[in-house]
């Protein structure tokens, strides 16, 4: 199957003010099997922005919950097994039902148990990959993770390293970092701004996840899309768009906040009070898009298989045995974390 990038953003796909309509308009039900650490500030956001929230991560249930969501988060920061089992029966559910679903693989290289889980799921075919750039390349099998849930490297750096895996999955990947980056394989969108307080909040890219899986339920559907627009494509504006909006709510909660404490709950506030009709969230405000360098159009072998009539990634099913944070960089060279 070809693959063209995208050079410019086309007029007829919903802004992030139309997205941000549509999702309220029919709140979307967000399955989130996420860590332990976030899990009620994941809900707070996806309140505010205007989703539903359901955190049931019970094995004999995930699956079952899956298949009546709109989307689903499956977030690797706290993988004990009752989880990973759920998640599994979640993973194969939202397949069979076609609902959309994320992973978000943290803290992934050198941790094993969470680094075998995401290298089975990834198999699965996710509809977003959303991490930092050294969780994105240790998934991609090009890297050995960062610090903890602290990226060692930029987005940039591993941009080649996510094109290769949404190719491979047929979907999208998303790289949180001082500018972030989307790419479905063949084109890369960067959304600018966004605050570093983001960082010093727990929960901050865990619950962006969920926003992208809020997203990505409320954007993908046919009657959002002029004709012709691809799987991977869509998957990459969904999950452009849940930046955009998580970009603009952390702008404006910083100015008004005097720290982190002041700050979740100003984002908070924000998120609520985004206006689908703000300028701020038309189309080219804090979005651009560029071809992938190095994939030209009619290349794209790695997904070809994986593509059915319609146009989406044919699921595979999980393997039987599994296979042997985030914006924060740290630079090794200095004993301090360092924001950039």
């Amino acid at each position: 199957m070809g693959m063209h990038p995208c050079t410019s953003i086309d007029p007829q796909w919903p802004t992030p003010g139309q997205a941000l309509a549509r999702l309220r308009g029919a709140p979307p039900l967000v399955q989130c099997l996420t860590n332990t650490v976030v899990q009620q500030f994941t809900a707070n956001v996806l309140l505010a922005l205007g989703a539903s929230p359901a955190m049931d991560d019970t094995e004999g249930e995930a699956g079952v919950f899956a298949s009546i969501a709109t989307g689903v988060l499956v977030n690797l920061g706290t993988p004990h097994a009752e989880e990973a089992a759920a998640m599994r029966e979640a993973i194969a559910a939202a397949n069979a039902a076609g609902t959309h679903w994320v992973l978000d693989p943290v803290a992934i290289g050198a941790l094993p148990v969470r680094t075998s889980l995401a290298h089975e799921f990834r198999e699965a075919r996710p509809t977003v990959v959303r991490g930092n750039a050294s969780e994105v390349a240790a998934l991609a099998g090009a890297g050995a993770g960062g610090r903890g849930t602290d990226t060692t490297d930029s987005p940039e750096a591993v941009l080649a390293d996510a094109a290769r895996l949404a190719r491979q999955t047929g979907g999208a990947v998303a790289i949180s970092g001082p500018a972030d980056l989307i790419t479905d394989g063949a084109s890369v969108w960067r959304v600018a701004g966004g605050s570093e307080w983001l960082t010093r909040v727990t929960g901050g890219g865990c619950a962006l996840g969920s926003v992208v899986a809020a997203l990505a339920g409320a954007l993908m559907p046919d009657d959002a899309w002029p004709a012709g627009v691809p799987h991977g494509t869509r998957a990459a504006w969904a999950a452009t768009v849940a930046h955009a909006l998580y970009s603009v709510a952390a702008e404006r909660a910083a100015a008004a906040s005097r720290g982190p404490g002041s700050f979740a709950v100003a984002f908070l506030d924000e998120l609520s009070l985004l206006d689908p009709d703000d300028p701020a969230l038309a189309h080219g405000e804090r979005v651009s898009v560029a071809a992938v360098e190095g994939v030209e159009a009619g290349t794209g072998a790695d997904a070809a298989e994986a593509v059915d009539a319609a146009g989406s990634p044919a699921p595979r099913d999980l393997p039987e045995h599994p296979l042997p944070h985030h914006g924060r960089v740290f630079s090794p060279t200095n004993n301090e974390q360092e924001l950039r």
